[in-house]
Parts: C-alpha cells; structure tokens; sequence
C-alpha cells in the first residue's frame, strides 16, 4: 500500500480534518473542475489526496464497509501528457452478484460507516435506483443492479460519501459537466452516451461540449454529485489550502483529462 506523502512539507495532507476549528469547517468550500468528467474511482481518488489518510485509517474505513475490503484501495501516482496527477488502483475480491436497492439499503446500514457516511451512501443509491428504474419502466425497489450494484460501485459510493462527510465542506461546486459522443458496452447491449441513467440525472444540471468521443460521467460519479449537494458554476471565492489532479481509467487522445479537486475555505 502507497503511503501518501506530503509534497509541500508543510503536513497539510495529513492534517485530520477533525482537528480544524469550527469556524474552518463552516467556511470550508469543495470545487470540482472536471476537464474531462467524472467518475466514481475519480472522485475517491480526489477525496482520498485531500483528506491524506493514511493506511490504517484508510483500511479502516474500507473495513467498516466490508472487512475483506480492507487493504483493497492504493492512491498513485499517474501520468497523462506527461502531467503528474493521482490514481486509484483497486484490487476486489471476485464477487458476482446483482443486488437490488433493498440489498444494498441493508447492506449499508449493517456496515460501520458513520452516520453522515451511511446517510449520503444511501441516498446515492436511491438516485441511482430511481434513475434506473426510470429508464427500464420499473420501480426503483424493482431494480437489480448489473454494473453500478457491483462491488466496486459500492465501495466507490460508500467509501467517497465517508471522506465527504469527513471533510463536511459547506459547500460543494462544480463546473458544468462536459460530455460527448459515442456509443458504450453494457449488460443491456451498446447503448449510446451519455449513458441513459445518466441522462435521467442531468435533469436541470448545467453541461459542456467536451473535444473527446466517449462516456466522461458515469451514473455512480452523477449520484454522488447529487447526493452531496453540488451546485455548478465558475471557480468560488476561496483560499486554495489543498489540491489534487486526479485521472481515471479513460486517456481521451487530443483532449483535456482528469479533473481539478481543490478545497479551501471562503473569503468572501
């Protein structure tokens, strides 16, 4: 497991959120700049270069949602255009299971999330059934979940929503969603993007053209944005106290990639 370590030398990316006072957690602001979207393994890499956790609060948190998760998530660094940027690389049990939204809601609240933890996973996984279910014409305790009720979208979800409500940042924005483009494979055939769970949950969300051809939002990463709370628009008045570029699995040839985590408090 990779430790993360503190570039600056200043113990910033270490510092326990906790330990910040009251006044720094109300003003605290989160931005997302997505240059080339956003998925779920993006969001956990960003969250996880900002809250700086080391291995075993990491392997606990992972623990609390499934304890053979525990040592299955390493934060490293990648390259893209010869731009230095941060990766998640996770490593799952081979489980196959398709799980519907009661299955998931059990889940969750059996595990040791925290309360915040618990109520953001669940409510990501209530958007992502209703969405879901919009698209198939079934209810969203109907649904069973294929690619986002697996394994990894689970720890993705739960894992992101305990290090949001750990930093408990006032606020979160994020710049318009850029999409494009193009055709995916899935459980239900190809299908055209931006995939159709996502177009249900773009509903009244601000978006861009982006210049690449392919998925740049998945439905997890689309959840989450809603389940936190984000509000889109430019850069917010703030002083910048901690940054991470991260990259997904996706390298988009001749377009921007990866997205722009900075968190800092309002100076407004």
């Amino acid at each position: 497991m990779t430790h993360i370590h503190d570039e600056h030398g200043d113990g910033r990316h270490n510092m326990p959120p906790d330990s910040a006072t009251h006044a720094d957690i109300v003003q605290r602001i989160l931005t997302i700049r997505m240059y080339s979207g956003l998925s779920g393994d993006m969001f956990l890499a960003g969250l996880l270069r900002l809250t700086g956790l080391e291995d075993q609060a990491l392997n606990e948190c992972l623990a609390a949602i499934m304890p053979e998760l525990a040592g299955s998530v390493q934060l490293l660094r990648k390259e893209v255009a010869h731009v230095g940027g941060w990766h998640v690389q996770v490593h799952l049990p081979q489980q196959h299971e398709h799980r519907s939204l009661g299955d998931i809601t059990d889940f969750i609240q059996r595990g040791g999330l925290s309360v915040e933890g618990k109520r953001l996973s669940l409510t990501a996984f209530a958007l992502l059934a209703q969405a879901e279910g919009a698209v198939h014409g079934l209810a969203p305790q109907d649904v069973h979940f294929h690619e986002v009720g697996a394994l990894d979208s689970i720890l993705d979800t739960c894992l992101t929503c305990e290090l949001y409500a750990r930093l408990a940042p006032l606020r979160l924005v994020v710049s318009p969603i850029p999409l494009a483009d193009g055709s995916i494979a899935c459980a239900h055939g190809c299908i055209p993007l931006p995939a159709p769970a996502v177009l249900e949950l773009l509903e009244g969300v601000p978006v861009c053209p982006f210049s690449g051809e392919g998925e740049t939002i998945t439905p997890t990463a689309m959840a989450l944005l809603h389940a936190l709370g984000a509000e889109y628009g430019p850069w917010p008045s703030m002083r910048v106290e901690r940054q991470a570029l991260v990259y997904g699995d996706t390298v988009f040839l001749g377009a921007p990639n990866g997205a722009l985590f900075a968190l800092g408090t309002a100076t407004e």
